[in-house]
């Protein structure tokens, strides 16, 4: 098993001025190498379809691959000796980063899904390098070691777990400072526990009424952090505006503006974190909508589900679950706050119709609350379910043989 966690860094003066180079240096690079790709791109391609009769043909240039660009970091430190500095691991992450972003640009994910051309990075949005490969005794006494940085100060809020091996360490710089991520892995925890109960299981459906309602009627209020925090973000952003752009007073009130949009995201991810929790020592098996969060962003509601965090809660929730070696079973979203939860007959309702009265059968509740319901119907026919289910009646069976 896999598992990250995050500890902030109380680093020099020195030290942080060095971090900062590093980010420079690692942002040029990444520039660099990303427009070498492009000029391939640009050079070694053209539309059949648009092309004329005479034109000139450029001479084709061999692909940049990963090897090869690669390849090109000891002549860098020879033109520029000042990327000496820098510890060859971290530069080689930053070649890996430029091959994973123009790969899904030109070839697409796994699934065939392709993204958008990459940016150019500015200076300001280039937070994050990574060391590949860490010692795993690096922290000791309060402190980490990272090669070339030396013995920095790191707070430990919570111990690291017994017997995970750290495996990565990235360094991020946030509006309120530096922050170490440590990937951990561990392959003798099992995926998901042997001793699962699978009717220990439960539907949820995210709204913006309710952050959330179970299938047993239970609700979670939704705190809209982003919307109680609107007037002071407008005081601040007002100021930002108000400075002359490059002077260090606008530099100041972007830092401010930028640490009061980090409280309302720590405020959001620690409701999120609390949240799943709760669900995870109630019930072994949680399903959940699989739901085009992205799509419903670019509606009218966009502020107000954007605000919620649905997909950053659902990816927490199953991280959480995967760590605790209990399921989360997403199931198709499509219908289940038209459907009736009793006799399956589907009765159209608008948005703002939030009660679910049901001609045929006289099912009468609330429209969330029968959404949940069809949440957890939905996922009763899942693999890993009937299969626990199986063992579970054979014990039963076993154990009522033996006693007998």
């Amino acid at each position: 098993m896999k598992t990250a966690y995050q500890y902030k860094l109380r680093p020099t003066k020195q030290q942080a001025q060095e971090i900062d180079r590093w980010l420079s240096m690692c942002c040029a690079q990444y520039n660099y190498l990303l427009a070498d790709r492009f000029n391939w791109y640009e050079q070694n391609r053209c539309p059949i379809n648009a092309c004329p009769l005479v034109c000139h043909l450029p001479e084709l240039r061999d692909y940049p691959e990963y090897f090869g660009q690669k390849r090109t970091l000891p002549k860098l430190k020879e033109t520029h000796p000042h990327y000496k500095d820098v510890y060859s691991d971290v530069l080689q992450d930053v070649v890996k980063r430029v091959k994973t972003t123009f790969d899904r640009f030109v070839k697409g994910d796994s699934n065939g899904k392709r993204s958008g051309k990459p940016r150019f990075k500015a200076r300001s949005r280039y937070r994050t390098f990574l060391y590949p490969r860490i010692k795993p005794d690096c922290i000791a006494n309060g402190r980490i070691s990272l090669p070339k940085l030396g013995q920095i100060k790191v707070i430990l809020h919570r111990p690291l777990p017994d017997d995970f091996k750290i495996k990565t360490a990235s360094i991020t710089k946030k509006a309120d400072g530096y922050y170490v991520t440590l990937s951990l892995e561990d392959s003798t925890v099992p995926e998901i526990k042997p001793d699962i109960n699978p009717r220990s299981m439960t539907g949820i459906d995210v709204g913006l009424k309710e952050f959330l309602t179970t299938s047993e009627g239970e609700t979670v209020a939704i705190p809209q952090h982003y919307r109680k925090s609107q007037k002071r973000l407008k005081v601040i952003q007002k100021r930002v505006s108000r400075r002359k752009k490059g002077s260090n007073r606008r530099q100041k009130a972007v830092k401010q503006l930028g640490k009061q949009h980090k409280k309302v995201a720590d405020k959001r991810k620690d409701f999120h974190f609390k949240t799943a929790n709760n669900l995870l020592e109630k019930y072994d098996v949680v399903a959940v909508e699989d739901l085009n969060v992205k799509g419903l962003a670019r509606t009218r509601l966009a502020k107000s589900v954007l605000d919620a965090g649905w997909s950053s809660f659902l990816s927490i929730l199953i991280n959480k679950a995967e760590k605790a070696g209990l399921l989360v079973i997403p199931v198709q979203a499509s219908g289940t706050s038209q459907d009736c939860s009793n006799c399956g007959v589907k009765v159209p309702k608008k948005l703002h119709q939030r009660w679910h009265d049901c001609p045929h059968c006289g099912c009468s509740l609330d429209r969330d609350h029968n959404a949940a319901i069809n949440i957890k119907n939905r996922a009763v026919g899942h693999p890993v379910l009937k299969a626990k289910s199986l063992l579970s009646d054979s014990r039963i069976v076993l154990e009522a043989y033996t006693v007998l």
